[in-house]
């Protein structure tokens, strides 16, 4: 073999053999380095831990006694509580046994006004009215000559008042044959004559009694509430509650309105007052015969004296929402008989409130009628009309806002109310 050739194997070897063990040196180092850096850093973090450990040994020694003392409060709480209980368990022993509950205050129920009054306050509304029809028709009586002209006058006045046409003219003639309207005539004379022939229209022989107050009465005496949107039945219902309620009469209310979501709890609002219970669906859209049902059997059962059913409003030319009324009656009759049925208007519709009357007579039979909002009307004649036409009687009259606003119809005050 060429000698050059086995001295350059050599040299590679020898390179190679320097080089592993390079490797292998440098390896042996790193890794001491290594270990010792990691035992370096351990021994560190040993001290620091030991350090904090005592940090928190000497902070613990200052802030136990506020921490025990809390924890020792949160503990002896329960204990101290069950002490004082065990201590007054012992003397309600001895003395009396105390009421597993306690007991809630009786609510404070509001005192409705007497019937009494309320008429009073209707007059006095009446007379401080923007236009009551009786002051138009004195204004022009009380002139010293009469002509034509002025007959027709009176006769305009009474139309507009909603007096009705039959009505007007039938007043209109007994005028003319008083003789203290006739020629020249005393103011005096001519109110009284006046105040007569509004009273012959209005009906002074008329009972205008609740059959709830009448002798004999059924006991519950149930009274229904009718009558197209918005003329305030549910309100009627409340205020009518009220009403019975200062005359000592146990009243209970049926939210039979299950059509109009706020119905049943604006009629709990009213009887809460007067301590009045409601009965009503627990959901909404319930059938309403049902609720009425229920209600009577309630009523019943309680020996309330009177039930007032509230129903939804409703428009006279709905066939089917007039058929509702009707079974309303029957469902509740097959319990108790229905003593009232109360036709709520509002008076300042005026002869558009007679066809809605015509057909609510006509669905369920009522009774009497309601006017509403009578007190700031100029349609009183509505009182004279809606009787005429439909041979029942005004039984109640709505005077504002207020929760006694509603008392029982009296001719001669309503009568010198539209006169003062």
């Amino acid at each position: 073999m060429d000698t050059n050739v086995i001295i350059a194997i050599v040299a590679v070897v020898v390179i190679a053999a320097i080089l592993v063990i390079g490797g292998w040196w440098l390896g042996k180092t790193r890794k001491n380095a290594v270990n010792k850096s990691t035992e370096d850093a351990k021994a560190a973090a040993d001290a620091r831990i030991a350090a904090e450990a005592k940090s928190a040994a000497a902070d613990s020694s200052t802030v136990k006694p506020s921490v025990d003392s809390n924890v020792d409060a949160a503990e002896k709480a329960p204990a101290e509580s069950q002490q004082k209980s065990s201590a007054q368990a012992s003397s309600s022993e001895t003395a009396a046994p105390a009421p597993a509950t306690e007991a809630k205050p009786e609510p404070v129920h509001e005192t409705p006004e007497a019937a009494g009054t309320r008429m009073q306050r209707l007059k006095a509304r009446l007379s401080k009215s923007g236009n009551p029809f009786g002051k138009a028709l004195f204004n022009i009586l009380a002139k010293d000559q009469l002509s034509e002209a002025d007959w027709e006058d009176v006769e305009d006045t009474l139309l507009l008042a909603d007096v009705g046409a039959e009505a007007s003219e039938q007043l209109v003639e007994e005028l003319r044959n008083d003789a203290r309207i006739a020629g020249q005539s005393d103011p005096a004379e001519v109110r009284a004559a006046l105040k007569d022939k509004l009273l012959k229209l209005v009906g002074t022989d008329t009972d205008r009694r609740l059959n709830a107050d009448k002798e004999g009465a059924n006991k519950p005496s149930v009274i229904i509430m009718v009558g197209v949107n918005g003329t305030g039945k549910t309100t009627t219902a409340g205020k009518l509650s009220r009403l019975l309620v200062s005359e000592g009469k146990q009243v209970m209310l049926g939210a039979a309105d299950t059509f109009r979501a706020a119905a049943a709890d604006q009629l709990e609002t009213w009887g809460a007052k007067v301590g009045v219970p409601v009965v009503r669906s627990d959901k909404d859209g319930a059938d309403p015969a049902s609720v009425a049902f229920e209600a009577s059997v309630k009523a019943k059962e309680e020996n309330a004296d009177v039930l007032i059913i509230d129903t939804a409003g409703r428009l006279q030319n709905k066939a089917n929402l007039m058929d509702e009324l009707g079974k309303i009656r029957r469902v509740t009759e097959k319990n108790l008989p229905v003593d009232e049925v109360l036709l709520v208007l509002d008076a300042t519709t005026g002869q558009n409130g007679m066809t809605q009357a015509k057909v609510f007579a006509e669905a369920i039979g009522i009774t009497g009628v309601v006017l509403s909002k009578l007190d700031g009307s100029a349609k009183g004649g509505i009182v004279i009309s809606v009787q005429k036409e439909l041979g029942v009687p005004v039984k109640l009259v709505g005077l504002g806002e207020g929760p006694d606003d509603l008392a029982p119809f009296d001719p001669e005050g309503f009568v010198d109310g539209i006169l003062a």
